[in-house]
């Protein structure tokens, strides 16, 4: 924080009730474990709280039911929902931050492009013929939007975002650096020679309002007609998103997930990193999947799926209780064959 708040202050923000010097002062933020004068920190999960009788921070927030055990040092500020308070702080504090304004005289536009209001586009920013960048759109150095393409109003690109042509960026979207959007997707048709035709890839991306994206991700245009992320999608880093996939609204996928072609990704889905999903498939809506799972069939709607190939959630704990023990399995049914070997023998 680049100001100073004193916990009366905060708690008054807040709703919250002092314990301790309602003057105490912070001007940064940290965690519990560690932390400096001046900052502040938080209580939320009671496994931590060994590190509020040892934290160095100033203020630190803590549920409206918690009694320390021991002297706690810092002033806590008690309040109704931690996790609440804390993100409201984190919005606040972000809005503060000074914005970016302006246009780049080492930027490059099209006179062609059109340009919204009170916009921030950087050193060697690249904006082609036809492209429309909506009011307070902010658009990194490096980005490149290629023609015909729209970014939303409020919408951040930034550092070496990537938008190919005829893509279509909502309102209120954050995509983050190295992002590349409207490559072509993978296709490729084998010929007589043995060799690969390339396929052309004629349709473009659609991203709606509200989606972030994480760095390095990839989202490949269609083949014909649009690849999809529907409203309030958020997707990390180093993800890849083949043509024509579909993902509904507010689905959330973690790190170095990969979707092929034009498989449908239902709403309020999450798919946690690493996982694989084939093409052409259809997942249904709240559907969760675990870490490294391979997807190669269809998903109803509110499924669990971990493993590889995918299995139903209890299926595959079970499935993972047996194979744990395997080699002793193993060396049992070697001896019972050895057992039977004998009495056979006897008989």
């Amino acid at each position: 924080m680049s100001m100073q708040f004193t916990a009366e202050m905060i708690a008054g923000l807040l709703s919250g009730t002092v314990v301790g010097d309602a003057s105490a002062k912070v001007w940064t933020v940290s965690s519990i474990e560690g932390g400096k004068e001046g900052g502040l920190t938080y209580l939320a999960n009671p496994k931590y709280e060994e590190y509020l009788y040892t934290t160095a921070c100033s203020v630190v927030l803590v549920p409206n039911d918690f009694e320390p055990k021991q002297e706690v040092r810092a002033t806590l500020i008690k309040v109704a929902n931690v996790g609440e308070c804390v993100l409201q702080l984190l919005q606040m504090y972000n809005a503060m931050k000074p914005q970016k304004r302006g246009v780049s005289e080492r930027a490059s536009i099209s006179p062609k492009a059109t340009i919204g209001k009170d916009c921030y586009i950087g050193d060697f920013a690249v904006i082609e013929d036809g492209a429309v960048v909506g009011d307070g759109a902010k658009i990194y150095p490096h980005c490149y939007i290629g023609d015909g393409s729209t970014v939303g109003e409020n919408t951040t690109l930034y550092s070496g975002v990537k938008v190919y042509e005829g893509c279509h960026i909502g309102s209120r979207c954050i995509i983050h650096a190295g992002v590349v959007i409207g490559a072509d997707g993978f296709g490729f048709a084998p010929n007589a020679e043995g060799g690969f035709d390339k396929i052309p890839q004629l349709g473009n991306v659609i991203i709606e309002d509200d989606v972030e994206i994480g760095a390095n991700t990839c989202i490949d245009r269609a083949k014909t007609d649009s690849t999809i992320i529907h409203r309030g999608v958020k997707l990390d880093n180093l993800i890849q998103i083949g043509h024509n996939v579909q993902i509904g609204a507010n689905t959330v996928s973690s790190a170095q997930t990969g979707i092929a072609g034009t498989t449908k990704i239902g709403s309020n889905c999450f798919l946690a990193g690493q996982v694989g999903i084939a093409d052409h498939i259809t997942i249904g809506d709240r559907v969760k999947i675990g870490s490294k799972s391979g997807i190669d069939r269809n998903i109803p709607d509110d499924e669990v799926r971990f493993g590889s190939p995918a299995m139903q959630g209890r299926q595959y704990y079970r499935s993972f209780a047996v194979f744990k023990v395997l080699p002793e399995l193993s060396r049992k049914v070697d001896a019972l064959e050895r057992k039977l070997d004998e009495l056979k023998k006897e008989e």
